[in-house]
């Protein structure tokens, strides 16, 4: 008797583990700004052909369905589920929030250009609007000292109000990017995702044109993760993890009994 159902067994071990940690980390940010839950997928690894299907079993028949041992299961990469969180209000001027596809475009300090659905915005000294880590939105927008209220529509407008003045005064303009395959975008931390070539350029643009969602003032996005439906899941990972581990216990026990038997 080989050593093989122990492998397998603990390839299940160490897969049940992974999404374990998924899960764990889609809970940790129930109340992240913007965050998209995770979900891990499985793939099955090498199979060891003994019989191939329609080999010959005799002279004049084939095997229907031949034999072929599996060697286990591995996580074969995490997808964010794209779906929107519930918005809520703030009431905060510059907390804003898209709704429907889009991402607001941050400088990041090597001046490459990360996206976020986090739309928890500050100023900075200077009155730039800027990420709660002082990175610059993108287009930069300068909101003048002494400003009275800021005003930012739905298709990325800002307008400011000054003082002793009846009309606003337009500011600049929010340009979101949205992207062919929003799941397949890299974490960077942070609230920051970056451009793959899984992902597709990013497509830039006016809010609430061309696919682009529009924007939504004194709101945020919460974070899409069900904490019920993660907890399906913990207990759903946490009986699978028990299985192999009981596998591993039962050949194990085969294994003593042959050397003691034979």
């Amino acid at each position: 008797m080989t050593n093989a159902a122990l492998h397998v067994a603990r390839t299940g071990l160490d897969a049940q583990n992974m999404r374990m940690r998924v899960i764990a980390n889609n809970l940790a940010n129930v109340n992240t700004t913007g965050f998209k839950r995770d979900r891990a997928s499985f793939e099955t690894l090498a199979y060891q052909s003994l019989t191939a299907p329609g080999a010959q079993s005799s002279t004049d028949n084939k095997y229907a369905t031949g034999l072929s041992l599996g060697s286990g299961v591995q996580i074969k990469g995490t997808a964010k589920i794209d779906t929107q969180g519930t918005m809520e209000t703030t009431g905060g001027a510059l907390d804003i929030a898209i709704e429907g596809a889009g991402f607001f475009q941050i400088q990041m300090p090597d001046g490459t250009t990360a996206y976020t659905r986090a739309g928890d915005f500050k100023l900075s000294g200077d009155g730039t609007i800027v990420t709660d880590d002082g990175m610059p939105l993108i287009p930069q927008v300068q909101v003048p000292e002494g400003t009275e209220s800021i005003t930012i529509g739905t298709d990325g407008t800002i307008s400011a109000q000054m003082p002793g003045q009846s009309e606003l005064q337009e500011l600049g303009r929010i340009e979101i990017a949205r992207f062919t395959n929003p799941p397949g975008m890299e974490s960077l931390g942070n609230n920051l995702l970056a451009e793959t070539p899984a992902s597709g350029p990013p497509q830039v643009g006016t809010p609430g044109l061309d696919g682009r969602g529009s924007l939504r003032q004194g709101s945020l996005e919460a974070s899409n993760v069900n904490v019920v439906e993660e907890l399906v899941d913990m207990i759903e990972t946490q009986r699978a993890y028990e299985v192999n581990s009981k596998m591993i216990s039962a050949t194990d026990q085969m294994l003593q009994y042959v050397n003691q038997q034979l």
